[in-house]
């Protein structure tokens, strides 16, 4: 439950920092230490906090902006065992249900770049409402590098579908 409000908190904090941006200003970010390497459509801002999961406790980053109408974000943090990996991935997708008092839709095996066969990476959408009851639509995708796992989510406006392609297909894993 806490890792739902913080990661919640991150997406909220992402949109009120990143305020609004007319047009999509792509730059690549690599994560200090981490494999990964993606683009996002502005300049993100960096949170991180201490929370459980997985049966254990972990700290959660979580960089966002919003551009276009759009909150684009990542979560990411190291469980630190393989063991717990899945249940942290399943934790990250559900707490996207749970926060937008929605269903998940479209559920997906994906592949990203650098990825080993091993991997695991699950693109889904969630449409649910904001807490006005307004109602809101999440594109995202989840997935893990050795005892890391990443959540990666295009939140509400009406991003185009080259842009989530751009921003999801722009993911990808370091050797």
């Amino acid at each position: 439950m806490l890792i739902a409000r913080f990661v919640c908190f991150g997406v909220v904090t992402a949109t009120v920092l990143g305020g609004c941006a007319p047009t999509l200003d792509w730059r690549e970010v690599r994560l200090d230490g981490e494999r990964l390497v993606m683009l996002f459509p502005c300049k993100p801002e960096r949170h991180s906090r201490r929370v459980p999961m997985a049966g254990g406790e972990a700290t959660v980053d979580v960089l966002g902006c919003s551009a276009d109408g759009t909150t684009w974000g990542l979560t990411t943090a190291d469980v630190g065992d393989l063991s717990r990996v899945a249940l942290a991935l399943e934790e990250l997708r559900t707490a996207r249900s749970r926060n937008l008092d929605g269903r998940e839709r479209q559920l997906r095996p994906v592949k990203l770049q650098g990825m080993k066969p091993a991997g695991i990476a699950l693109r889904f959408e969630v449409s649910g409402q904001r807490p006005d009851g307004k109602a809101v639509a999440e594109q995202s995708v989840v997935f893990s590098s050795a005892t890391r796992v990443f959540h990666a989510a295009a939140l509400g406006g009406t991003p185009s579908q080259d842009a989530l392609e751009t921003f999801f297909g722009g993911l990808r894993l370091r050797p």
